[in-house]
């Protein structure tokens, strides 16, 4: 195998509790911490374990974003990819407008191999990785918790509603994990360092003549209710009671 590919985005650190604007327009991220989403962050050591095994000669990581995103894709060079790209636009895309640029490199590219996080801990769409494969015409395995490959196949488990299923594809194919497939690495600072001399390729979006009409527009944010009081009940009588009052029982 020749080259992984790997999608990264910029999203919201999991540890930071988000706030929504008070005009409703959006996430307030003036001054929050911003890091890879955790899912492309396992998909991106796996990425590294493979090429450590020999079986595969070049890791790519691109993310589909504005100029902040070089934070990450930085990030990603100094775990151990070879090269970034940046796909650079002013504004959030949807998933499908994700996924036509992401096909355009893929031809570009010609990779053996995209793997993406099963879904963002932002939107939570979990579409992105569908859709490229429906674009590309190429197999998918998605939810992945163990991959193995083997020649021009992968066997991937993955995790469902029912437990686990098996299955093998062929490559080219486009795999989306989940968090039990490894753990990360944590970055060395001379990694950081020789990160910086890595290439990044910034190319714009409107370049890959990708028509920017999202399907989806976002139009209003809202926090979640705050939840009520609770209540201290003196006996199982009184529990009963108050269930009743709710009209839960």
């Amino acid at each position: 195998m020749e080259k992984i590919l790997v999608g990264l985005k910029r999203v919201v650190d999991y540890n930071v509790r988000v706030r929504v604007k008070s005009d409703g327009s959006g996430v307030d991220t003036d001054g929050v911490k911003m890091s890879i989403n955790p899912f492309d962050e396992i998909a991106l050591e796996e990425a590294l374990r493979i090429k450590e095994r020999g079986e595969a000669t070049e890791v790519i990581v691109i993310s589909i974003a504005t100029a902040d995103a070089q934070q990450q894709l930085r990030t990603g060079l100094a775990m151990g990819a070879d090269r970034a790209i940046l796909v650079e636009t002013g504004d959030s895309v949807d998933s499908l407008t994700c996924a036509r640029a992401l096909l355009e490199i893929v031809n570009r590219e010609s990779p053996k191999l995209v793997l993406l996080g099963k879904q963002a801990i932002d939107d939570d769409n979990s579409q992105t990785g569908q859709m490229l494969a429906a674009l590309w015409d190429r197999p998918q395995a998605t939810f992945a918790s163990k991959l193995e490959l083997d020649g021009d196949t992968a066997r991937v488990t993955r995790e469902v509603d029912a437990g686990l299923e098996i299955i093998d594809v062929d490559l080219p194919a486009v795999i989306t994990v989940d968090l039990r497939l490894n753990e990360a690495r944590y970055v060395k600072l001379p990694d950081i360092m020789k990160a910086k001399k890595k290439p990044l390729d910034q190319i714009p979006l409107a370049d890959l003549a990708v028509a920017d009409s999202a399907a989806i527009k976002e139009t209003l944010f809202e926090p979640p209710a705050a939840r009520e009081k609770g209540v201290i009940v003196d006996d199982v009588a009184g529990l009963v009671s108050a269930l009743n009052d709710k009209g839960l029982l």
